[in-house]
């Protein structure tokens, strides 16, 4: 059919409705489950679930860790909603915002029994959307009438979409001057799964026979625009940048991956939870995300495609070594990037070297 849907192009629109609070349909033969993000969700829209039969919040395991109830299904824990359940006790649950005010809120009852699969793709779902890895969900005939305009989603097609990187193409490119790095030129990259578009600063004229020295940047909007103290990003972005520019060439890939891949917004709830006394890593935890969400793999698919196949990568990370070796580009030398620190930053970057491993 010439107007259908890709599966690709069904998870984008599902993004969109789990946004807007839309339930989406995900199928696996007979059984189908109606699935809406916590965080968009209202209360007429909770009530007509409801109606449709008991339901279930799917959280990760991260967040059943704080919750203190079990998770049964590895990664993912599964809560019985009670009956008449209002919008309140959902968001107490999701939202880790006043688990020290509130820090009761059982009894949660976990279930041990049935299949996880669907709740497993839902959630996989609302982080690519991005938000917060919190669904309500209700088991549904496949056929449920009224259901026709939801997006319907095979979880046989759409689990391997979701953990895949998703190929780029080069969309536009034009020459920028720039005060850290002089001339450059600038190529935009926008992915084929219709998620942000990335960006590459290639300084001077690097060498496609040589290993480039390049950087892997991941957005920071907080440290790359505002100056923020609270990291080291910001001093990092033009630190390479300037060096670069020392050196005649590099390339620095600009991957829009806030908050080491969960979003600006629950970068910001992370932040919130900071100022309760948690670190970086627990604030993540407490959200429900794992340490890095981030896909690294992006950096290497954009080398590829603009004729790199080695590297001097300027990083303190041995992740981006490790995954950057494995997609295939060769890493020649780590080049240290230590710059940035303050008072304000200094627990954050002995949380880095500690729980993430970063060369510090």
């Amino acid at each position: 059919m010439v107007l259908g849907l890709s599966i690709v192009e069904q998870l984008t629109r599902a993004r969109g409705d789990l946004r807007m609070g839309v339930p989406v349909l995900v199928q696996d033969g007979t059984r189908a489950l109606l699935v809406v993000a916590v965080e968009s969700l209202g209360q007429t829209r909770l009530e007509e679930m409801q109606a449709l039969g008991p339901l279930e919040l799917a959280l990760t395991a991260r967040r059943a860790e704080t919750l203190k109830t079990p998770a049964y299904d590895g990664d993912l824990v599964r809560i019985v909603v009670p009956p008449d359940t209002g919008m309140d006790w959902l968001r107490a649950l999701a939202d880790p915002a006043d688990d020290l005010r509130f820090p009761m809120k059982g009894p949660l009852r976990s279930l041990r029994d049935g299949h996880a699969d669907l709740h497993r793709a839902a959630i996989l779902l609302a982080k690519s959307a991005p938000l917060l890895p919190a669904i309500v969900a209700v088991a549904v005939p496949p056929d449920l009438p009224g259901a026709e305009a939801l997006t319907r989603l095979p979880l046989a097609a759409i689990m391997p979409e979701l953990t895949r990187s998703s190929p780029l193409h080069p969309v536009s490119a034009a020459r920028l001057p720039m005060a850290a790095a002089g001339a450059g030129r600038v190529h935009v990259l926008r992915p084929e799964d219709g998620g942000p578009e990335h960006y590459a600063i290639e300084v001077g004229r690097p060498d496609r026979a040589a290993p480039v020295l390049a950087r892997l940047h991941s957005a920071c909007f907080t440290g790359d625009v505002l100056g923020s103290l609270k990291c080291d990003c910001g001093p990092q972005l033009h630190a390479a940048l300037t060096q670069m520019g020392a050196e005649g060439a590099g390339i620095l890939l600009y991957l829009n991956q806030e908050g080491r891949g969960i979003g600006l917004a629950n970068k910001m709830r992370a932040y919130s939870l900071q100022d309760q006394g948690f670190d970086t890593v627990e604030a993540n935890h407490r959200l429900g995300f794992e340490d890095d969400e981030r896909d690294f793999r992006l950096g290497a698919s954009i080398l590829r495609e603009l004729g790199f196949s080695a590297v001097r990568l300027l990083t303190n990370n041995p992740a981006k070594l490790a995954m950057m070796e494995a997609m295939g580009i060769r890493v020649a030398e780590r080049v240290p990037l230590r710059v940035g620190k303050t008072d304000q930053n200094a627990a954050y970057l002995a949380t880095k070297a500690a729980k993430s491993g970063h060369l510090l």
